[in-house]
């Protein structure tokens, strides 16, 4: 008799989705459905603008989010929710942080009862403190909800590039028996295909707090970036905000480990290193010395990090979480506090010990100095 391995009794089958709506036609929706298309679902994409829902049915393409990608020829696109939404297993919606509440609220009217719905934007909603699946929660209760995140620029995993995410639902005590059941794994398999690679978490709070506060991170890298500053700036920020993102998790009861995946540290070190995220390149713009209506040559880029500046900081606030760093990018965009002044600011604080454990705290011995230095080299 062959012998067993400990990986291979691991080994269950699960089944994907047949059916799957996309709620969201930017460029992270339709490389979402592009994914499920080409692994042979039937997948539905659903936009708002008409113009859009015609040009990817006719001419299979979606110039204006995803210029050099040719969309598979059986994905269809409606501008009618309830067509989207009829008859599927599953649903995503692919829409900005801010649009969640409202547009969740529209889903919950059409979607078949019960099916697990995955939420694919990341942030904290301004008004309540609340993670964007709980959002979803309020307004369409009787469903199984969750997030799909991860470090995934949308033309990347459009063009077949080899990319990995996370599906994170809660798992209850028949997921538990049957994990390969479970909507986490459903949606994983579901989306592994191509260049995708999805993993199963049930930290739906790890996950999600990750997503959203990697954003404002990544606008202090671009921040110091476009002052002027390099590599050793950027390195320091990313481990030290890692460690913001880290606690706050914690402090809502997702765990630390969490956010060293994917969709932690993942989606960090993507979004602080690359122009190509909105995030980076705001804060570039403004660590150029522009002012923030020029940034984007005027245009009204939606930057998700901006909005998440505020309601981060504020849920931190009040759960009494330390996130210097996410409150120094807030200060600068929402409190009139100059990028040199901030970031003087930031690095003159008083000297702590790493790991946290240690519990120490030294006056910094130079001040003075430091405020000095970053206010003239910053512009």
């Amino acid at each position: 008799m062959a012998e067993t391995t400990q990986s291979d009794s691991r080994k269950t089958a699960g089944t994907c989705f047949d059916r799957v709506a996309v709620i969201g036609a930017g460029s992270w929706g339709t490389a979402l459905a592009v994914t499920l298309a080409r692994a042979g679902i039937d997948t539905r994409i659903w936009a708002r603008n008409e113009t859009v829902v015609n040009e990817i049915n006719r001419s299979h393409t979606n110039a204006a989010n995803l210029p050099d990608v040719s969309l598979p020829k059986d994905l269809r696109a409606t501008h009618v929710l309830a067509g989207a939404l009829a008859d599927v297993d599953a649903a995503m919606i692919v829409v900005p942080s801010r649009s969640v509440r409202t547009v969740a609220r529209q889903v919950a009217e059409f979607a078949p009862a019960g099916i697990p719905i995955a939420i694919c934007a990341k942030g904290i909603e301004d008004e309540t403190g609340l993670l964007m699946t709980q959002v979803a929660e309020e307004e369409m209760p009787g469903h199984p909800i969750g997030c799909v995140s991860g470090p995934t620029f949308a033309r990347e995993l459009a063009l077949g590039h080899p990319t990995a995410a996370t599906a994170a639902f809660p798992f209850t005590y028949a997921d538990r028996l049957s994990p390969e059941n479970s909507p986490a794994a459903r949606f994983a398999l579901s989306l592994t295909a191509g260049g995708l690679r999805t993993y199963v978490s049930d930290d739906l709070v790890g996950v999600e707090i990750g997503g959203a506060a990697k954003n404002v991170i990544a606008i202090a890298c671009g921040m110091m970036t476009g002052a002027g500053f390099a590599e050793n700036t950027r390195a320091a920020l990313i481990t030290r905000g890692l460690d913001e993102m880290k606690a706050l998790a914690e402090a809502l009861g997702g765990r630390r480990e969490t956010v060293t995946g994917l969709s932690g540290i993942g989606d960090l070190c993507l979004t602080c290193s690359s122009p190509t995220s909105r995030n980076m390149s705001l804060g570039f713009q403004l660590g150029e010395g522009r002012a923030r209506d020029a940034c984007f040559d005027g245009r009204p880029v939606v930057v998700e990090g901006e909005m998440n500046a505020r309601s981060v900081t504020d849920l931190a606030r009040r759960l009494k979480v330390d996130m210097p760093i996410c409150e120094t990018v807030r200060a600068i965009l929402h409190d009139g506090v100059e990028l040199r002044d901030g970031f003087a600011t930031l690095w003159a604080r008083p000297v702590r010990a790493e790991p946290n454990s240690m519990d120490l705290e030294l006056s910094h011995p130079s001040t003075d100095h430091v405020l000095a230095t970053l206010a003239e080299r910053t512009p």
